[in-house]
C-alpha cells in the first residue's frame, strides 16, 4: 500500500465498559518523527485484554474512557515518519507494544519493562491496535523473515514473555520444572523451558484440551486439579524433593501458594500470572523455610530478536497455537469465546 492510497478515517473497536466492545470510525493516525503508520495484519487476544473486558481494570490501571485494547500484534509498515531509517513500506513487522521513557533508572540500567512511565499499547488511557491502522515507534518494530505469518509474528509477543520469564529462573540444563496453568504463556513456558534443557516439566491445567496440547508439544507430563491433588502427586512424583524452578501463569489466587508447596528448598518460584483480585497470595512459612527465590514477570525485554530466530529455525511452532480467526467488527465475540475458554481456543486472533 503507497502513502496516497490511505484513507482518512480507519474503524476500531473499543472497549467502552465491562463486556461493551463497539465498533467505531476514528481518525487515521499521522507517524511523526521516529515513528511509522502500520497497517495492522493480526492481533492476539492476550488474558490482560480480557482482564479489562471483564473487569474494566488491572490492579490501579482502570478504563475511565473509551479505549482501543490490543498489544499482541504484526503490522505492515504503511508510511515512515522524519528520521526513520531501516524499515521499507510494505514490510511486515512484528511490534514491541512497550513504549518506555529510556531516561528513568529502570531504563538507563536496561530494563525498559520497568519503565516508571511507559506507555503500553491497550493499557488505560494509551489506545491499542484492534484497529486498521496504528502509529508507533520504528525502534519497536522488527521485521520479519520471509514465510513467517501476521498469526506467528503477533505470537513473538507471548513467546517474548516466555523467554524472560524463564530467563528469571535461570534455569539450568538437567533441571526440573513445573509450570501451573497451560494457556498460551504457560505452553510456550513449557516449550522455553524444554529448549533451555529441563528434563522434567510437569504441568497443571484444569482443561482437558490445553492438558493434551502442552503434552504433545512439549513432552510434559500434565497433572488436572480438578481431579487430584498436584501438590501431593507432585511431590510424590519427585520423591519429595519437588522441582528447581516453578511457574505460575494461571493467575488464579490458589496457584502461587501450589507452586511455592512444590519448589525444592532453595529453588525458584517465578509469578507471571495476573489474578483478577489484586492480590497475591503465599504462605510466609513455605517460601521462609524454603528459601525461595520469588521473581514476578513484568512483561519482557530485549526478546524480539532471540522469538524471531526460534520460531524461523522451528525450534518452537506458533501456528497451532493460533486456534481462531476473526475480523474487526467481531472483536466482541472474539473476547467472549476467551473469556469463556469456549471451543477449544488457545489464541484467537483478530484481522483487521
Amino acid at each position: 500500500m503507497t502513502s496516497t492510497a490511505l484513507p482518512q478515517q480507519m474503524r476500531a473497536a473499543r472497549l467502552y465498559g465491562v463486556r461493551d466492545i463497539r465498533l467505531d470510525t476514528v481518525p487515521v493516525p499521522e507517524p511523526g518523527p521516529g515513528q511509522v503508520l502500520l497497517k495492522i495484519a493480526s492481533v492476539g487476544i492476550c488474558g490482560s485484554d480480557v482482564h479489562y473486558f471483564l473487569d474494566g481494570r488491572i490492579g490501579t490501571q482502570m478504563v475511565t474512557a473509551p479505549i482501543i485494547l490490543g498489544h499482541e500484534f504484526a503490522a505492515y509498515v504503511v508510511r515512515c515518519g522524519p528520521g526513520v531509517e531501516g524499515l521499507q513500506e510494505g514490510q511486515l513487522v512484528a511490534v514491541e507494544p512497550g513504549m518506555p521513557c529510556g531516561e528513568c533508572e529502570p531504563c538507563r540500567e536496561g530494563h525498559p519493562n520497568l519503565c516508571l512511565h511507559v506507555r503500553f499499547c491497550g493499557s488505560p488511557p494509551v489506545d491499542g491496535v484492534l484497529a486498521e491502522y496504528a502509529v508507533m515507534p520504528a525502534a519497536n518494530c522488527f521485521p520479519l523473515p520471509q514465510g513467517m505469518s501476521p498469526d506467528e509474528g503477533a505470537m513473538l509477543e507471548p513467546v517474548g514473555i516466555a523467554l524472560h520469564t524463564v530467563d528469571l529462573a535461570g534455569l539450568r540444563v538437567g533441571q526440573t520444572v513445573a509450570v501451573f496453568g497451560a494457556g498460551p504463556i504457560g505452553i510456550l513456558t513449557a516449550a522455553v523451558a524444554r529448549l533451555a534443557g529441563a528434563a522434567e516439566i510437569y504441568v497443571s491445567e484444569p482443561l482437558e484440551v490445553r492438558r493434551r496440547f502442552v503434552e504433545r508439544c512439549t513432552g510434559a507430563v500434565a497433572l488436572d486439579p480438578t481431579h487430584e491433588d498436584v501438590v501431593e502427586a507432585l511431590l510424590r512424583m519427585t520423591d519429595g524433593r519437588g522441582v528447581d524452578a516453578a511457574f505460575e501463569a494461571a493467575g488464579v489466587q490458589e496457584t502461587p501458594q501450589q507452586a511455592a508447596a512444590v519448589t525444592r528448598a532453595g529453588g525458584k518460584l517465578v509469578l507471571a500470572g495476573i489474578p483478577a483480585e489484586d492480590r497475591l497470595q503465599l504462605t510466609a512459612s513455605t517460601v521462609r523455610h524454603k528459601g525461595l527465590t520469588i521473581k514476578l514477570v513484568r512483561r519482557m525485554k530485549h526478546t524480539y530478536p532471540r522469538a524471531i530466530r526460534l520460531v524461523r529455525a522451528g525450534m518452537i511452532d506458533l501456528k497451532p497455537l493460533a486456534t481462531h480467526i476473526f475480523p474487526l467488527e467481531r472483536t466482541q465475540e472474539a473476547f467472549e469465546l476467551v473469556a469463556s475458554y469456549g471451543d477449544g481456543v488457545l489464541r484467537a486472533m483478530v484481522h483487521p
